[in-house]
C-alpha cells in the first residue's frame, strides 16, 4: 500500500507525455514538469515562481491576464481558445502554435489551474499542406471541368463543322453519278464515293470515341423493341452483305429490352459491320433469345475468318486489326473499341467466341423489359415490298439548310433525282415557301441564329395543319438528338449523309420509289 500519495502524484505529473503546468490565483507557476521545461527551453525547476504571462507572446499578455481571471470565476474542464490560434513564447523569444486544455484543481481552500500544453507545429504544418493539396486538387478539378466543357464545345463544333464539307462532297458525288455517262468518269466517281465513305467512317469513329471519353454521352434507359433495331440493321446491311455474296439472316423477335436503345443499336451496328467485313463466304445471323433472370441474349454470328486465340485479348484496342496473313482489311480498328466503351457506360457485357476459318460469335446480354411488356410483330416482308413498289410520282421537297454548300449540293441531288425542290436557309423562309405546298421536308438540325430543325418541323406542321413527313439531318449525336420523341413521320440522319441514304429515307417516307425525272 502506498504511503506517500502526494509524491506519487508529483512523479506521475513529471512523467506525463504532455507538458503540464499548474498556476495559482495570482498567475504564478507552482509546478512545471520536465516536458514543460523542455518544450519552452527552460532548465528543470526554472519555471516555478515565474508569472504565466512570461510564456505568452508580448502582444497577447494583457488579454491573457484578463481571460485568466475570468476563467477562475467559473473554472471547469475545457479547451482553451476554441477556434482561436493560440501561440506560446519560448525562453529564446521564439513563438510556436499550441493546443491547451484547462482544468481547475482544488488545493488547501484555493483553486489552482492545471494546463496540458501540446506543440501544434506539426499539426499546423500538416493542415497547411492539406490546404495546399486541397487547393491544388480544387484547381485541378476546375481545370478538368473547364477542359471537359471546352472538349464538349469542340466536339459539338466538330460534329457539325467537320461533317459539313463531307456532306457536300457526298451529295455532289451522288448527283454527278446520276448525270455522268462517260465510263472513266463514272469509275472515278465510284472511287471518290468510296473515299468519302471511308473518311466519314473514320470521322464518326473518332468523334464517337472522343464523346465517350469526355463523358458527353449519358445513357437514357428505356423499354424498346428489339425488332425495331433489327429492322434498321437489316435495311442497312442486307445490300452490303449481298454485294460480297453473303447472306444476312435477321430473325424476328417480339422481345422488349431495357437499356439505352440508341447506344445498344450502335453496339450491334458495329458488330454487324465487323461481321460483314471479316466474312468471305457464307453469311451473318442476328438473333435474340430470352434467358433466365430476365435477360435477353442478342447474338451476332458469322462464318468469317475467325480470330486467333492469342489475339482475342487485343480486339478492343484502338486501331488494332486482326492479323490473318491475307492482306489488310477495310476499316481503322475502332469499331470494337467503341463497343467496349459503350458497354462500360451501360454496364453490359459481351461474350466472344471464335474459331479460325469457322467464324465468330459476339453475344450481348441486356435486361429484358418488365414482365408483360410486348411489342407487336413487324410488318410482313410482303407488305414492305408492296410499300416500295407503290406507284412513282413527283413530289415537292422543302429543303432547309443554312450552309450554302450543303444546300446547293442537296438541291442538285434531289432535282437530278426528279424531285421539285425549294431550298431555303431559315425558318422564316421555310414558312414563306410553304404556300407553294410541301410533300416532304428535309431540314438541318442546327441552323443560324439559334434556330433548330425541330422548330422548323413543328412550325411547318402547324402552318400546314398536318403531320408533314420529314428528314432531320444532323452532325449532333448528343442526348438532345437521342431523346427526340418517337415520330412515325420523322427520320433522323447523321451527317455526313450519303446520297443513297438520303434518297432511301425520302422514298420510305413517301411510300414510293424515287420519283421519275422531270
Amino acid at each position: 500500500m502506498f504511503t506517500a500519495p502526494t509524491e506519487l502524484a508529483r512523479a506521475a505529473l513529471q512523467s506525463a507525455p504532455d507538458a503540464m503546468i499548474i498556476v495559482d490565483a495570482l498567475g504564478m507557476i507552482v509546478f512545471a514538469n520536465a516536458q514543460m521545461c523542455a518544450l519552452f527551453g527552460y532548465a528543470r525547476g526554472e519555471l516555478v515562481g515565474q508569472n504565466i504571462e512570461s510564456l505568452v507572446p508580448e502582444g497577447s499578455r494583457r488579454a491573457h491576464a484578463v481571460l485568466r481571471n475570468r476563467y477562475r470565476r467559473c473554472a471547469h474542464r475545457r479547451a482553451m481558445g476554441v477556434e482561436l490560434e493560440l501561440r506560446a513564447r519560448r525562453r529564446d523569444g521564439g513563438e510556436f502554435p499550441v493546443e491547451i486544455r484547462l482544468s481547475p484543481v482544488a488545493w488547501e481552500g484555493s483553486t489552482l489551474v492545471a494546463a496540458a500544453i501540446r506543440d501544434a507545429t506539426e499539426r499546423k504544418r500538416i493542415e497547411s499542406e492539406l490546404l495546399v493539396t486541397r487547393a491544388a486538387a480544387d484547381e485541378a478539378r476546375e481545370r478538368a471541368v473547364r477542359a471537359d466543357h471546352a472538349k464538349s464545345r469542340f466536339l459539338a463544333t466538330a460534329s457539325h463543322d467537320l461533317r459539313q464539307p463531307l456532306q457536300t462532297l457526298a451529295l455532289l458525288n451522288g448527283a454527278l453519278r446520276r448525270t455522268v455517262t462517260d465510263a472513266e468518269a463514272t469509275s472515278a466517281l465510284v472511287q471518290q464515293e468510296q473515299a468519302i465513305a471511308a473518311m466519314s467512317r473514320l470521322l464518326n469513329a473518332l468523334l464517337d470515341i472522343s464523346k465517350l471519353e469526355s463523358g458527353a454521352i449519358e445513357p437514357a434507359p428505356a423499354d424498346f423493341s428489339i425488332d425495331d433495331i433489327f429492322d434498321e440493321l437489316g435495311r442497312e446491311f442486307t445490300a452490303l452483305a449481298a454485294d460480297k455474296g453473303l447472306t444476312l439472316e435477321v430473325t424476328a423477335s417480339r422481345e422488349v429490352g431495357h437499356s439505352d436503345p440508341a447506344l445498344v443499336e450502335q453496339v450491334l451496328r458495329n458488330l454487324v459491320s465487323n461481321a460483314v467485313k471479316y466474312t468471305r463466304t457464307g453469311g451473318i445471323t442476328l438473333r435474340c433469345s430470352r434467358e433466365p433472370d430476365a435477360l435477353l441474349r442478342i447474338e451476332v454470328r458469322d462464318t468469317g475468318i475467325g480470330i486467333p486465340a492469342e489475339q482475342l485479348s487485343r480486339i478492343y484496342d484502338e486501331f488494332y486489326q486482326i492479323s490473318t496473313g491475307d492482306g489488310p482489311h477495310d476499316g481503322y480498328g475502332l469499331g470494337l473499341t467503341i463497343v467496349r466503351r459503350i458497354l462500360d457506360l451501360l454496364g453490359l457485357r459481351l461474350e466472344v467466341s471464335s474459331r479460325i476459318a469457322e467464324g465468330s460469335s459476339f453475344a450481348l446480354r441486356l435486361p429484358a423489359a418488365a414482365a408483360g411488356v410486348r411489342c407487336t410483330p413487324p410488318a410482313a416482308a410482303a407488305e414492305v415490298r408492296a410499300l416500295w413498289q407503290a406507284p412513282e410520282h413527283r413530289q415537292r421537297v422543302l429543303l432547309v439548310e443554312d450552309d450554302s454548300g450543303v444546300r446547293d449540293a442537296t438541291r442538285l441531288l434531289l432535282r437530278v433525282e426528279g424531285y421539285r425542290v425549294a431550298a431555303v436557309a431559315s425558318l422564316e423562309e421555310a414558312l414563306a415557301a410553304a404556300s407553294e405546298g410541301v410533300d416532304l421536308l428535309v431540314t438541318d438540325y442546327h441552323l443560324s441564329d439559334g434556330q433548330t430543325g425541330t422548330e422548323v418541323i413543328a412550325a411547318m406542321r402547324r402552318t400546314l395543319g398536318r403531320p408533314v413527313k420529314c428528314v432531320l439531318m444532323t452532325g449532333d449525336t448528343s442526348s438532345l438528338i437521342r431523346e427526340l420523341p418517337r415520330d412515325p413521320d420523322l427520320r433522323v440522319a447523321s451527317k455526313p449523309v450519303q446520297a443513297e441514304e438520303l434518297l432511301t429515307l425520302l422514298g420510305a417516307l413517301s411510300g414510293a420509289n424515287a420519283p421519275l425525272p422531270p
